[in-house]
C-alpha cells in the first residue's frame, strides 16, 4: 500500500471525526435555541447527520473495495477489474470531499445563525 493512499486514508479519517466532532456541537447548540425557532434547525440537524452517516457508508465501501483492489493486486487477479475498482475508489473519494465542503458549508451558516 502506498504511503500516499495510507495518508489519504488517514486524512479522510480525520475529517470525518472532526465533522462527527462538529455535528455534535451543533446539535448542543440547536438544543439551546428557544422551542418556537427550533424547529428548523432540527430538520437541518436530521439532514447533516443523514448526510454524515451517507458519508461514512460510502468511505467504508470505498476502504472496502480498496482493500479488494490491494488483495488482487497481490494474488495477481486481472487488472481489468482493480481498474474499476480504483475508478469507483476515486469516485467515492471526490464524493467525500463534495460531502465534506457541504458539510463544512452547513456549520459555517449554524455559526452564523
Amino acid at each position: 500500500i502506498s504511503d500516499d493512499k495510507k495518508q489519504m486514508v488517514a486524512n479522510i479519517e480525520k475529517q470525518l471525526e472532526e465533522a462527527r466532532e462538529l455535528l455534535e456541537q451543533m446539535e448542543l447548540e440547536v438544543r439551546e435555541i428557544p422551542p418556537q425557532s427550533r424547529g428548523m434547525y432540527s430538520s437541518r440537524m436530521r439532514s447533516y447527520k443523514q448526510e454524515m452517516g451517507k458519508l461514512e457508508a460510502d468511505f467504508k465501501r470505498s476502504r472496502i473495495a480498496y482493500s479488494d483492489e490491494v488483495r488482487n493486486e497481490l494474488l495477481g487477479d486481472d487488472g481489468n477489474s482493480s481498474e474499476n475498482q480504483r475508478a469507483h475508489l476515486l469516485d467515492n473519494t471526490e464524493r467525500l470531499e463534495r460531502s465534506s465542503r457541504r458539510l463544512e458549508a452547513g456549520y459555517q451558516i449554524a455559526v452564523e445563525t
